[in-house]
């Protein structure tokens, strides 16, 4: 109500003033060229109707934009006016403003919503999908992939999310279905490998095994397939061939791999038949694998998907410093929310925060 006393009060203001520049004015033009400047205002005011309509302006710049209009014809009808009374130049000026008026509030009354509350930035879609949770994101996902089964993005970004919240076996699939949708690589089916021995808790997999070996035999130069087949063979006392698989990693580091040092421990352990390492050299290890994806995505970039692969994996062994670092290189190189989805909701969830290095 409060809205509409205002409105309509400050339209009254402006049609009085437009009427007092207006009142009893002659000139000397003829009338053929007052009709068309009419006829030019007329179009500028359809314009007007059909832009909001459309959507391209607002109520209020509606509203301003007619209250130019109507000064523009003020000034036109003082330079051009025909040579008539001043009444009825009074009552043409009249029922245009009138019309104004009643169109701009017509169509606001229409239009607008002027009782509405603000909306408070929380409740926002581009802002709750920040906020939103690793587990509510994942369910979102899920829904959608159950229209839509054959959506590779969608599975995509699932399997890793689903990893992160320890659903092995559903993050398993999920990769299955990303090599089904697509053609296969080395890293899907090493990442399936992966899914599938911690699915396995342990005990091993003979599906993630052959995954592995398929991903070998792909890639001449993929390593961390090589790196995995080399600690499960180890782990199943497989030694020479543990060996092997040790060698081929080492034989493709340039030297200065953090997943290096880790690699010719392994190496070690099969030389000398399975001497156990200790927890804190395996966790070297994954360190060092994890370090090898880090060093290629900071010297030439990568993915959003590797880089939340890289947060993720750093926010599994608990280095959160590393997590955080890891995080603001992607959205330095991911600037855009919208192609961060999933990876600011992981990171978020994990108590990591938007451009940390800045705070």
């Amino acid at each position: 109500m409060i809205f509409w006393s205002i409105a309509i009060a400050v339209t009254a203001i402006a049609c009085a003033a437009l009427l007092y520049a207006g009142r009893g004015r002659m000139v000397n033009v003829s009338a053929p060229e007052s009709a068309d400047a009419n006829s030019h205002f007329r179009l500028v005011l359809a314009g007007i109707d059909a832009d909001l309509a459309a959507g391209k302006i607002g109520a209020e710049e509606a509203v301003g934009a007619k209250g130019e209009l109507a000064r523009e014809m003020l000034r036109a009808k003082a330079e051009t006016a025909p040579a008539v009374a001043g009444e009825m130049g009074q009552g043409t000026l009249f029922a245009g403003t009138a019309l104004v008026a009643a169109l701009a509030l017509g169509l606001y009354a229409f239009l607008g919503s002027p009782n509405l509350p603000a909306q408070p930035l929380a409740g926002r879609a581009d802002v709750a999908a920040q906020n939103m949770s690793l587990d509510t994101a994942i369910e979102r996902i899920e829904a959608q992939l159950a229209a839509n089964p054959d959506d590779l993005r969608g599975w995509t970004v699932l399997a890793p999310a689903l990893l992160e919240v320890g659903r092995f076996a559903d993050a398993a699939n999920a990769y299955g279905r990303v090599i089904d949708l697509s053609e296969p690589t080395a890293q899907l089916l090493t990442d399936r490998a992966e899914a599938l021995l911690l699915a396995a808790d342990g005990t091993g997999s003979e599906e993630a095994m052959g995954l592995l070996r398929t991903a070998a035999d792909m890639d001449a130069g993929h390593v961390q397939s090589r790196l995995y087949l080399g600690a499960e063979l180890t782990r199943m006392g497989q030694y020479e061939e543990a060996g092997r698989f040790w060698q081929a990693a080492i034989d493709l580091a340039q030297g200065d791999e953090p997943w290096l040092q880790a690699a010719r421990q392994g190496l070690a352990v099969a030389q000398n038949d399975g001497v156990d390492t200790t927890a804190e050299d395996q966790a070297e290890m994954i360190r060092g694998m994890v370090g090898s994806l880090s060093a290629r995505l900071y010297a030439e970039g990568g993915t959003v998907e590797e880089w939340s692969q890289l947060v993720r994996s750093y926010i599994v062994l608990g280095d959160l410093p590393n997590a955080q670092i890891a995080y603001d290189g992607a959205v330095a190189a991911y600037p855009a929310a919208f192609d961060r989805g999933e990876l600011d909701s992981m990171a978020l969830a994990a108590g990591l925060k938007l451009n940390g290095a800045e705070q």
